[in-house]
């Protein structure tokens, strides 16, 4: 990967990151906004429910920061871009769909396989 390539995966990277973090603002903004309160049990369970369904969105998001960060660690380090498991390249394909990738198309369908084994016992 040229340096090309690597400034980028880190925009990109950095793009998504900020899009994540403002999202997480707008949610953040709108739960201490909204403390209307419904008298009505069903609409109360309603909002509820979208309520727990966005805090549980953004659990994943900030999981996903975590790997974002990760793979900027990495651009910077030199290792962005290798397969953790066999330090292969890893397919411009694959990072430009999933730039937080750290396994080879291969070594990823491999592990998949291995889950799927592990979990059908």
């Amino acid at each position: 990967m040229n340096d090309r390539q690597r400034e980028y995966f880190r925009r990109k990277l950095l793009e998504w990151k900020e899009d994540i973090l403002r999202e997480t603002r707008e949610t953040i903004n709108n739960l201490q906004e909204d403390t209307s309160h419904h008298p009505d049990l069903t609409d109360r369970a309603s909002s509820e429910t979208e309520r727990s369904l966005e805090l549980r969105a953004r659990d994943r998001q900030r999981k996903l920061i975590n790997k974002i960060n990760a793979a900027l660690k990495r651009i910077e380090d030199g290792t962005y871009g290798y397969c953790e498991e066999t330090g292969e390249p890893i397919g411009l394909k694959r990072l430009e769909a999933r730039p937080i990738a750290t396994l080879s198309i291969e070594a990823q369908e491999r592990h998949e396989r291995r889950e799927k084994v592990y979990r059908d016992e």
